[in-house]
């Protein structure tokens, strides 16, 4: 998902390219005229299943629309959440870019009129038609940035949740069963532990951490809670039972050696090639690994199940086309969206690890996709998606990243880790 090697030369190059800023905003007219060129960023790897269906809708967008050329440029995760408001009000803004969902991001963006309302669009071409009402709430948003309003800002194709991943080999050789219970999977937990080996792979240096320390408090909130906390619509309190058993957890598990106190430094990328390589009986996150995990994992077998015992896990649509105020060329970036949502890409997603939005399921044939979509249908028929923690507010990420290194690194007790999320939370709220 993270292209490390690569990152601090084109944080260089979108720093250098955005030194002439210019003006906010400009026309919304969509009009493309005689434009020779689509500028297109995204983040996702070439194998990964989104990878593979937009490198498909490239192919299929320039061959219906004859003399224009898509000029796609891989970028970063981080890269695009750290710097997308500074090059989106510049003269370097794409035409169409992936952007990250939520308050903090999307709705932010939005919030700042860097991003173009896709409302009419919608209605035009029926993409509400095919994105259920959970997966529409992150696509929407109001004049404040928050999620669930009346506009349309983003586009997903895609959706994606979180399970966890688990080396078959590894529990058979050491005689764990597969967990169906949250204590059988703190038994797993605990016989991997006390044979020397460290269950869970971690990335205490990104989101992976402050993802476990949802789940956990996940499993004592309702949907209630979750809307308090990701739509303010009523009083977030981070020492109310949920958090507090959240934070006490992790950072148990982290003193009884389920979680790395080395992984405070670990990146996602790395927790997720240990993993790969073995190293780990399991690892909970995204369905944005399941393609790679499947391309990629040669010397054992593996597979998911969703973390059990709770009503609420990690999840919401995808990450989001949308257009920036900017763009040059919107009346192609619309219909590079649309292609997107057509049965052969969203197919093609289905096939190759990801989570369709608008698939025939009948052509989906790939029996681990098959379960990986089936996991997925479960938790929306019970509307379990809890979206994720890093959200409500503009640079809550980054504390939550440094939070819950605190709790692995022990220089900082839970209730001092909580006070700090909820003063940062308080903070950050829309005035």
């Amino acid at each position: 998902m993270f292209k490390r090697s690569r990152r601090a030369a084109l944080l260089a190059a979108l720093a250098a390219g955005s030194l002439a800023l210019t003006a906010c905003g400009g026309g919304d007219d969509g009009s493309s005229g005689s434009a020779k060129e689509l500028k297109l960023w995204h983040y996702e790897g070439p194998d990964s299943a989104m990878g593979v269906a937009w490198n498909q809708a490239i192919k299929e967008f320039e061959a219906s629309h004859p003399g224009v050329k898509v000029k796609f440029e891989e970028k970063g995760f981080e890269q695009i959440q750290k710097t997308a408001p500074m090059v989106l009000n510049s003269k370097d803004a794409p035409d169409i870019m992936e952007y990250n969902k939520g308050n903090a991001t999307a709705g932010l963006l939005a919030k700042q009129g860097l991003l173009t309302d896709l409302t009419p669009q919608v209605t035009k071409r029926g993409w509400d038609k095919l994105l259920g009402p959970t997966i529409q709430t992150t696509a929407k948003y109001d004049a404040k940035g928050v999620m669930g309003g009346d506009k349309w800002f983003g586009i997903p194709n895609y959706a994606e949740y979180l399970q966890v991943y688990y080396n078959k080999d590894m529990f058979e050789k050491n005689n764990v069963k597969v967990p169906t219970t949250f204590d059988e999977f703190v038994t797993a937990l605990d016989t991997f532990a006390k044979k020397g080996i460290t269950p869970l792979s971690n990335a205490g240096a990104e989101y992976m951490a402050q993802q476990y320390l949802y789940q956990l408090a996940l499993t004592k909130a309702d949907q209630t809670w979750v809307d308090n906390f990701e739509r303010y619509t009523g009083k977030v309190d981070f020492h109310d039972a949920a958090w507090t058993y959240g934070a006490t957890t992790f950072a148990d598990w982290v003193k009884k050696g389920y979680i790395a106190k080395n992984s405070v430094s670990i990146k996602a990328e790395d927790a997720g090639t240990t993993f790969i390589s073995g190293k780990f009986p399991m690892m909970f996150s995204g369905s944005w690994w399941y393609g790679r995990f499947q391309k990629e994992i040669k010397n054992f077998e593996w597979g998911t199940f969703l973390w059990p015992d709770t009503n609420l896990t990690l999840g919401s649509s995808g990450n989001l086309w949308v257009v920036p105020q900017g763009s040059k060329n919107k009346d192609l970036a619309y219909d590079f969206i649309d292609i997107t949502m057509k049965k052969g890409i969203q197919n093609t997603l289905g096939n190759n690890g990801g989570v369709p939005v608008a698939a025939d399921e009948a052509d989906v044939t790939d029996a681990k996709s098959k379960e990986l979509i089936k996991n997925f249908t479960t938790l929306t028929g019970k509307n379990a998606l809890a979206y994720y923690p890093d959200w409500p507010v503009a640079g809550f990420y980054d504390t939550f990243v440094a939070q819950t290194q605190k709790l692995i690194n022990g220089s900082a007790t839970p209730d001092k880790v909580l006070t700090d999320l909820q003063k940062a939370y308080d903070s950050g709220l829309p005035k």
